[in-house]
C-alpha cells in the first residue's frame, strides 16, 4: 500500500508518518508539491504519486485572520479539498481528512459531548470553512475518512514557527511575564502522537465516515496552562479571563467538547486522558 500524507512536516504529520509506515511505503509531501491554493494543480499532482491513501494534515489555521480574510480560508480548508477529494476519488484512493471541534459553538447552553450526529454551528469564519471541507470529502466517497480534533499540540511543534499551547505557556512563564487565559471555552486539547495512533487503528479497520478523535475528559484553556505548570513545577502569575476580555477577533465556541464513543464501535481505543496525555508529552519533549 502507498500513503501520501500532505503537511508532513507539521506537528501531526511528523507523529503519523512513522506510524502509518506499517501499511507500506509512505510518501510525504510539502506544499510545494501539492498546494491546496491551486486547486488546478492538485488533480495533476495526486495522479502523480497515485497513493492509495491519501491523508491530509493541510488547513488554513489562522482563527483570528480568516474573520477579515475569509476568502484565504475558503481557498484551502474548502475549495481545495474538495478538488482533493475529486482528485483522490477519480484514482480510486481514500482520503484521510482531518477537521475541528470549531465546527460547533452556535449551541451556546450545550454541556454534553458532542457526537459525530449531532449539528454542526460554527460561530467563526474558519469553523464555517472547515465544515464545508467535511462537507466535500465525505461526499466525494463513503469511503473517505474526516476525522475531528481539538486544540493539537506535539513535539514538532514545540520549537517551530507557530508553535502550539504547551509551549507558548511554557515559553511566556520562563520569561517571568504575568499570563492571563480564557476560562470560559471548554474543549480537549490533545496530544498529536495519540491522534496518530488512533488514526492508524481506524485506517487498520477500514474505517469511513466521520470520526472524533480527541483525548480524554475536558477542560478550560485556563486549566489546562494550570496544569501544564503543575506538571512542569513552574509557579508563573495566572489569572483566569473571559473570551471578552480576551478580545480575539473570531468567536470561540464556549463548549465544544467531543465524544469519542463512535471508536468503540469499530475496535479502536479511545485516547487516554488529556492530562495523562500531557504528561506524556512533557516527558517526550525532555527526551527529544
Amino acid at each position: 500500500m502507498k500513503i501520501a500524507v500532505l503537511g508532513a512536516a507539521g506537528q501531526l504529520g511528523r507523529d503519523l508518518c512513522p506510524r502509518l509506515a506499517v501499511f507500506g511505503e509512505v510518501v510525504p509531501l510539502s506544499r510545494a508539491e501539492l498546494d491546496l491554493e491551486r486547486p488546478e494543480s492538485i488533480r495533476a499532482a495526486v495522479e502523480s504519486v497515485r497513493p492509495d491513501v491519501f491523508v491530509n494534515c493541510a488547513a488554513y489555521n489562522l482563527v483570528d485572520k480568516a474573520e477579515s480574510a475569509p476568502e484565504a480560508a475558503r481557498a484551502v480548508n474548502d475549495t481545495g479539498v474538495e478538488a482533493l477529494a475529486t482528485a483522490c476519488a477519480g484514482i480510486w484512493a481514500k482520503l484521510v481528512h482531518f477537521s475541528t471541534d470549531y465546527v460547533f459553538g452556535a449551541d451556546a447552553v450545550r454541556s454534553a459531548p458532542y457526537t459525530e450526529t449531532d449539528p454542526p454551528g460554527p460561530v467563526s469564519a474558519y469553523g464555517e470553512s472547515k465544515l464545508r471541507g467535511e462537507h466535500a470529502a465525505l461526499a466525494a466517497s463513503a469511503n473517505n475518512l474526516v476525522i475531528r480534533t481539538c486544540g493539537l499540540y506535539g513535539v514538532w511543534g514545540s520549537g517551530g514557527k507557530g508553535g502550539n499551547f504547551v509551549e507558548t505557556m511554557l515559553r511566556v512563564a520562563g520569561q517571568g511575564k504575568p499570563l492571563r487565559v480564557v476560562a470560559d471555552q471548554r474543549c480537549t486539547p490533545s496530544y498529536t502522537a495519540d491522534i496518530a495512533d488512533a488514526t492508524v487503528a481506524l485506517l487498520g479497520r477500514g474505517a469511513g465516515g466521520l470520526f472524533h478523535v480527541v483525548n480524554g475528559g475536558d477542560c478550560t484553556w485556563y486549566e489546562f496552562a494550570a496544569e501544564i505548570f503543575r506538571q512542569s513545577g513552574l509557579t508563573p502569575s495566572l489569572t483566569p479571563i473571559t473570551s471578552a476580555e480576551f478580545g480575539a477577533a473570531a468567536r470561540r465556541p464556549p463548549y465544544s467538547v467531543l465524544s469519542t464513543a463512535k471508536l468503540f464501535a469499530h475496535d479502536v481505543p479511545a485516547p487516554r486522558l488529556w492530562t495523562d496525555a500531557l504528561a506524556a508529552y512533557l516527558l517526550e519533549r525532555r527526551n527529544r
